[in-house]
């Protein structure tokens, strides 16, 4: 019997996400079936298990084939989900995506075609499981837009607000007047959190010859876990961070944006992790935090629907 599902998919440079799901964007390719209990996807006659080790960033995701089956990974974690796909089921799949709004127009149709494929059936088995799924249509909207639609009614009421999307290597922001979008103010900046994490991991190196890897910084930003370390190395990781959210402030504030008389909208998993040092930062008015990881991949699929609308 033939199915359909929609599957929003949000590929983040460190994260990938769907409206129920977020893993690393990281990926094991093996000849031969992991070890029993590991999680896998079999596909064209390889093996492929998720990584905590992530992809390095790529500004086209379309050159490499395994975000392709990451997207894979996504679809199978959301069909695992839905009881009503049975065995020998064809699900033809729906699949928003996103861009982030500086790459959007020169880089959507592209990913449309890529994501989407040749539009037949592919087989593959997740976890012992056969499926069978067509990605019927693949929609790109923009990042950062997306995350604010999930709370459209809210942010359709501001003056003028804008949308500041901390990811893994880049940070997105656009503006938005009466929850309209202001075009001439928008960007995509090379300052992400994987960038200030390699800064911090050399300046680490080059003044007490100490080698921290990322899930070190982890350790200190997100878990709180100062204790196993050096309290120099802390205050260090710390104060780079401080300065990390000071030059990107004023970063948006030279492209005409000031987030002291604009309202600020943090989004995404780097403005999670960095909330205590945006909140303590000088250059800031009012704002607040769209703290759900998966907002961008939630907003496609509100976009998708307006677009199915024709709206």
């Amino acid at each position: 019997m033939i199915k359909k599902l929609r599957v929003p998919v949000d590929h983040g440079n460190r994260n990938t996400k769907t409206a129920n799901f977020v893993f690393t964007t990281g990926l094991n390719m093996l000849d031969k079936k992991p070890a029993r209990g590991e999680r896998y996807l079999q596909y064209e006659g390889k093996y492929y298990t998720l990584s905590e080790k992530r992809i390095p960033y790529q500004r086209d995701k379309t050159q490499d084939s395994r975000f392709y089956v990451l997207t894979l990974f996504a679809i199978a974690m959301e069909l695992e989900t839905k009881s009503q796909i049975l065995p020998g089921d064809i699900v033809q799949i729906s699949l928003p995506i996103g861009l982030p709004p500086k790459h959007f127009a020169e880089l959507c149709d592209k990913y449309e075609t890529f994501f989407k494929g040749d539009g037949k059936v592919k087989d593959f088995n997740y976890n012992g499981k056969d499926y069978h799924i067509c990605i019927s249509k693949a929609v790109a909207f923009p990042q950062d837009y997306a995350a604010m639609m999930t709370m459209a009614a809210e942010v359709s009421k501001i003056p003028k607000a804008v949308g500041i999307d901390i990811g893994g290597f880049t940070t997105d922001y656009l503006l938005m007047r009466h929850g309209e979008l202001d075009m001439d103010y928008c960007d995509s900046m090379e300052k992400g959190v994987i960038t200030m994490y390699n800064q911090i991991i050399s300046n680490i190196n080059s003044e007490y010859d100490m080698l921290l890897e990322e899930s070190d910084i982890d350790s200190i930003l997100k878990k709180g876990q100062t204790q196993y370390y050096d309290a120099n190395v802390v205050r260090m990781v710390e104060n780079s961070v401080q300065d990390f959210v000071t030059d990107l402030l004023n970063s948006i504030r030279e492209r005409g944006i000031d987030t002291k008389s604009t309202y600020a909208i943090f989004i995404g998993g780097g403005a999670m992790l960095l909330k205590k040092f945006i909140e303590k930062a000088e250059r800031l008015g009012k704002y607040m935090f769209i703290e759900d990881l998966r907002a961008n991949a939630k907003g496609y699929e509100i976009l998708y629907q307006m677009y199915e609308n024709g709206k």
